[in-house]
C-alpha cells in the first residue's frame, strides 16, 4: 500500500486577505498624490459662451487663466457689481498682469516658456470694454499667445 493517502472531498484553502489594507492605502496614497487639486476658487460669476470651433489645450502646466466676470454675490460689498478680473485668488487690476505672469514664467522650465498660453475665461455677460484692457496688458507684457475659453455648442 501506499504510504500517502488522497485526502478527498477536502475543499481548496481560503484566499489569504490579510495584505486587502496595504493594497487599499497603498492606492489611497497614490490617489491623494496624484491628484491635482483646483488652484483658484471662483469669485466672479463665470459663465463662458458657447461655440462651434474649438481646440483643446494640450500642456495645462503652461496655461495662465484669467477669470472677468462680476463678483459673486458674497464679494460684492468688498469688490462692487462692476465686472472684475481675478487673477488666481484675488481680485487685481490690469497693472497686476505683468507681475501675475512673471510669476508664473519662473516656474517653468526656460525652454517651455514661449509655449504659455494666457486663457481668458470672461463671463458672457461682460461688455468688451475690460476684455480689451486686460489684452492690451497682456500684449504690453510680450504675452501674445491669447485664447478665449468656451464651452461646446449643444447641436
Amino acid at each position: 500500500m501506499s504510504k500517502f493517502n488522497k485526502k478527498r472531498g477536502k475543499s481548496k484553502p481560503e484566499v489569504s486577505t490579510a495584505s486587502l489594507p496595504d493594497i487599499i492605502f497603498m492606492l489611497l496614497f497614490f490617489f491623494m498624490v496624484t491628484t491635482v487639486l483646483r488652484d483658484a476658487s471662483l469669485k466672479v460669476q463665470n459663465s463662458t459662451p458657447q461655440a462651434t470651433e474649438l481646440t483643446k489645450l494640450e500642456k495645462k502646466s503652461l496655461v495662465n487663466y484669467l477669470y472677468i466676470g462680476a463678483p459673486k454675490e458674497e464679494f460684492k460689498a468688498e469688490a462692487g457689481t462692476k465686472p472684475r478680473l481675478q487673477l488666481g485668488d484675488k481680485f487685481a487690476s490690469t497693472a497686476d498682469i505683468p507681475l501675475f505672469l512673471e510669476n508664473h514664467r519662473v516656474k517653468i522650465d526656460e525652454r517651455q516658456r514661449g509655449l504659455i498660453t494666457s486663457s481668458l475665461r470672461v463671463d458672457r455677460n461682460v461688455t468688451m470694454g475690460i476684455v480689451s484692457d486686460v489684452k492690451t496688458a497682456l500684449r504690453k507684457s510680450n504675452q501674445l499667445k491669447v485664447n478665449y475659453s468656451a464651452k461646446k455648442k449643444a447641436e
